[in-house]
């Protein structure tokens, strides 16, 4: 049997089919040069692929043995339309390529809130000055700015409420039309007859090239911008939070609009294996550098201010984690979800570790000068602050956190470290005992600041104020509670108590002795039974200590409202009517005598007026009213 040939009716086609190519062919037509067929008409734009077919078939009908010469002048011309259509492929990609706003591509723009430094601040408290401006230069702990805010309360449980959503679910994607659906098909007829004719590896790249130009444009609208690992560390980490904030917002945009719709664009183009070919060959180098960003914080050096920021990554790559997997659902792009686990899983140990940095921060920090007033320590409020953020991150933490803090796990009673005896605490999570432990350390460190100070009544003020105040965060946030335990709450409050009754013991016993009957009486026939003289001498001793206690815990610091009025009502229970009976049984025997009004300075009334500027904080204690 003969061999086939380009001859009779395949001739006429051929040479028809020829003519249709050559007339737009670029190297030879101007015309054809300065126009594009797939922007023609579409009667033309069909003629033009069916010519293509045509010689297409012949080629591949054609014995090379027999018609050589035919077959070097069909498959030139089919490099000829290859070369044509290879340009139409990237004029209509380029004319295609759609600038969006980025607002357009970002999701839960308005639906997120993140922990800042702004959190690890106390600024609704409407105490007065208590002075802890002076104590920031001392501190040297490594924690942010907020560490030092100088007033305190309650900032509310419900502070992160919005900031967790729910995790492993793909019904977030969102698909968008890169080109439209007229494109779509001539793309489509293009690379069909491209691959076709064994062209793939010059299609792959067209289409390849264009397409990731248009992702590193969106890429940078986004603010996703080529950072090595050395560049991201050694960015100030103020610069770090603002960018991760972005880093989250645009990586969802990335991975659930962008992604997911060039892998739709390319199995609308592409068959079988070229579309993951194809689709790897756009997103690798644009997955890559998306995810260079948290991998750099994940491998940079611990420090507590980083941890939240550190947890808000985790939580944001586990949630893109099964719209990844839906995406990179092939052999040739496991890498990148390979890579996105792993660096999700060194987010992780990052997190355990700078909570085990956080704790050694609270032992470290070294300040010695008192705060003054005895008034609440800055360290207490950051501790205190930063584990009511603990607590909002529950969900995540106690997943991370798996082994309790080693460090307190016996009783040692050594005097120069922290102890934490948790027989009492069976049953309480990793977590938990990780808290309860960073406020025994921040405990042991306030008692040693309190020996800082030369008055021993200030000292136990200094512990009351910030046992309850740790007491009242506790309890404000329920999140933080339930962590914790009643149990530990009712030892903490425990201790602020025995602080206050410290604090009364030290301050009022001598004041108190003063107004006693002791060593007034005397024996004798020329006596009255009450020796004038010593008497005169116990309202003079009373007078003054009762002066000098006024003068100095004016000064000093109770923020609580509550606190400072329980405590004066607990020293008026005892100073008032220890006075008013020293006052009733002894003030005519003054009265009787000369300069009554150097002794009698002070009514009852006068007390209880006097008592009310006690631990206001005054910078000058005010000045202290007599009886008239």
């Amino acid at each position: 049997m003969e061999s086939p040939d380009i001859r009779g009716g395949d001739a006429a086609t051929f040479e028809t089919a020829e003519k249709i190519i050559l007339r737009w062919d670029s190297t030879t037509s101007e015309e054809a040069k300065e126009n594009l067929i797939f922007q023609s008409d579409r009667d033309e734009v069909d003629r033009y692929l069916q010519a293509v077919d045509e010689v297409q078939r012949l080629v591949s009908s054609v014995s090379i043995s027999d018609s050589h010469h035919h077959e070097v002048k069909a498959r030139s011309t089919i490099q000829i339309a290859m070369a044509r259509l290879e340009d139409e492929l990237r004029n209509i990609l380029l004319s295609q390529t759609s600038t969006f706003e980025p607002d357009s591509l970002l999701l839960d723009s308005s639906a997120s809130s993140f922990a800042t430094r702004a959190d690890l601040e106390d600024n609704t408290e409407t105490a007065p000055d208590d002075g802890e401006g002076d104590e920031q230069e001392e501190m040297n702990l490594v924690l942010p700015d907020g560490s030092d805010s100088n007033s305190g309360s309650d900032a509310g449980s419900s502070r992160l409420s919005s900031r967790r959503s729910s995790c492993k679910s793909t019904s977030s994607i969102r698909e968008i039309d890169l080109v439209s659906a007229e494109a779509v098909s001539d793309l489509r007829s293009i690379v069909q007859r491209m691959i076709g004719a064994g062209y793939s590896r010059e299609c792959v790249q067209v289409y390849g090239n264009v397409r990731k130009s248009a992702m590193e444009t969106i890429f940078k609208q986004l603010g996703i911008v080529k950072l090595g690992i050395g560049d991201v560390q050694r960015l100030d980490w103020d610069v770090v939070e603002v960018k991760i904030r972005r880093w989250i917002r645009a990586a969802k945009a990335c991975v659930r609009v962008v992604f997911s719709s060039e892998k739709r664009l390319c199995e609308q183009i592409f068959d079988g294996e070229m579309e993951e070919t194809c689709f790897m060959e756009i997103v690798k180098s644009s997955a890559l550098q998306l995810f260079t960003f948290p991998e750099a914080i994940s491998i940079s050096r611990r420090s507590p201010e980083k941890l939240f920021k550190i947890l808000d990554l985790h939580d944001a790559l586990a949630d893109l984690l099964p719209d990844m997997e839906e995406i990179f659902n092939s052999e040739s792009s496991e890498s990148i979800l390979v890579q996105a686990t792993e660096i999700q899983s060194r987010l992780a140990e990052a997190a355990r570790g700078t909570l085990v940095e956080f704790e050694n921060a609270i032992f470290r920090e070294p300040s010695v000068v008192p705060v003054p007033g005895g008034t609440i320590h800055p360290l207490t409020r950051y501790v205190m602050n930063y584990l009511n953020l603990i607590a909002d991150y529950k969900q995540t933490l106690v997943e991370l956190v798996m082994s309790k803090p080693c460090a307190g796990l016996k009783c040692t009673n050594d005097p120069v470290k922290p102890d934490m005896d948790i027989s009492q605490l069976q049953g309480c999570s990793p977590l938990a005992l990780h808290c309860i432990w960073t406020m025994v350390m921040l405990q042991f460190n306030l008692e040693g600041k309190s020996l800082h100070y030369k008055d021993e009544a200030l000292s136990h003020i200094f512990i009351m104020n910030n046992v309850h105040y740790i007491v009242q965060k506790v309890k404000s946030s329920p999140e933080l509670r339930e962590i914790i335990g009643d149990l530990y709450l009712r030892r903490l409050t425990g201790i602020f108590r025995h602080a206050a009754t410290k604090y009364q013991r030290a301050t009022w016993v001598r004041v108190l002795n003063s107004l006693r009957d002791e060593g007034l009486h005397v024996s004798g026939s020329f006596s009255s039974g009450v020796s004038k003289s010593a008497l005169r001498e116990r309202f003079k001793a009373f007078n003054t200590m009762f002066e000098e206690v006024h003068r100095v815990q004016s000064t000093w610091s109770v923020p609580d409202a509550q606190l400072r009025e329980e405590l004066r009502i607990s020293l008026s229970e005892h100073l008032i009517p220890a006075y008013r009976s020293f006052l009733g049984r002894y003030r005519g025997h003054i009265e009787s005598g000369r300069h009554p009004e150097n002794y009698l300075k002070y009514s009852v009334e006068n007390l209880e007026t006097a008592v009310l500027d006690f631990f206001e904080g005054y910078t000058t204690a005010p000045h202290l009213r007599r009886s008239q």
